[in-house]
């Protein structure tokens, strides 16, 4: 494919704070971005275009994709058949697979398996009778997950006792979901590789990943030895999935370290929360490594900057201190323009880069 020059656009569906940190990476290099989305949002700040409108207005969608060069995507969350539309108008990278795979629990799930990962333990459940039954099968504990839709711990339900089973389905508005078998686990963590659409991959240390009320707190690189020594084997199975759905761009795979090896969680078709510690701590950024993938360019290298690096998300009101952070030394501060902190919140995020 030929690269797409700076002074090109690149169209970014969705208007979050991913989009915001994907144009100022886009910006360093040249580009200007068109966001598109129902509401605006953080990434509105930093773009050249905005276009509002819904994700099943064909017209608009094609309005949009006809005055970019490329379009990508900055959550997964974005119904699939529109997005076809956008693809005959311009390249849609990485395309629409990924979000049918990912959209998904149950078919993400398969097809992690088929490749040669391993899961934990689950049922497609779509009645609360079939929850009983998938009880029934897998034991307790157990964990519901709605099969599409939940991020950050939201559309979950933990099951501890048979007994729960109506209330976990009543938490998750009986809607098809997925029921877990319990994961003994000693840690989690990120797998972030990029690619590029002349199937070159790279990826980055993996993140040793802290979680809170079922929203990343914490990503610490490098990660402890118990996690290094489980890298290897979720390096080549990210690799496998993205070269299976011929990926473009920077994917995420989220596992869990197990007495047993890696067992796979779940995947962000996406830059991801996990590597904003890149924007400091690598070479080459999760988010430049994105443009770059999209935009036919070579990808960057991806060493750490520093001996040890960490990212904080600030949650709610926890970017209220914000000047107090800013006399912290080497204290990276990101805040992505929200004027409302809500409990479970993003609201910014902190690095931290230790040379030596």
């Amino acid at each position: 494919m030929s690269a797409i020059p700076p002074g090109g656009t690149i169209g970014i569906l969705g208007s979050g704070q991913l989009g915001r940190m994907l144009g100022m990476a886009a910006a360093a290099l040249g580009y200007r971005i068109h966001v598109y989305a129902p509401d605006s949002g953080p990434a509105c700040d930093v773009a050249a275009s905005f276009s509002q409108g819904g994700w099943d207005d064909a017209v608009a969608l094609g309005r949009f994709a006809a005055g970019c060069d490329v379009v990508t995507y900055e959550f997964e969350n974005v119904p699939v058949a529109p997005l076809e539309g956008v693809a005959r108008h311009v390249p849609l990278r990485p395309g629409t697979r990924p979000l049918e795979v990912a959209q998904s629990r149950f078919d993400e799930k398969r097809f992690v398996q088929a490749l040669g990962g391993t899961t934990a333990p689950f049922r497609l459940v779509e009645s609360e009778g079939a929850l009983a039954a998938a009880i029934a099968e897998l034991g307790c504990p157990a964990i519901l997950k709605t099969n599409r839709m939940g991020y950050d711990g939201k559309g979950q339900a933990r099951i501890v006792e048979p007994g729960d089973a109506a209330a976990a389905w009543a938490a998750v508005g009986g809607q098809p979901s997925v029921l877990e078998g319990f994961v003994t686990f000693a840690h989690e963590f990120s797998l972030l590789v990029a690619r590029g659409a002349d199937g070159e991959t790279v990826t980055y240390p993996v993140p040793w990943n802290e979680h809170r009320g079922g929203i990343l707190h914490r990503s610490s690189v490098p990660a402890p030895a118990e996690v290094e020594a489980q890298a290897g084997a979720a390096v080549k199975l990210a690799v496998r999935v993205a070269e299976a759905l011929d990926y473009v761009g920077v994917l995420a795979l989220e596992f869990f370290v197990t007495a047993d090896g890696p067992v796979f969680n779940e995947m962000a078709p996406r830059v991801h929360n996990s590597g904003h510690w890149t924007i400091e701590g690598a070479e080459t950024s999760q988010f430049e490594n994105h443009v770059r993938a999209i935009c036919g360019l070579p990808l960057g290298v991806t060493g750490l900057t520093g001996a040890r690096v960490e990212m904080i998300n600030l949650i709610g009101t926890d970017a209220a201190d914000w000047e107090a952070l800013l006399e912290e030394p080497g204290v990276h501060l990101h805040l992505y323009g929200k004027h409302e902190a809500r409990p479970g919140r993003k609201m910014g995020h902190v690095t931290r880069v230790w040379r030596s």
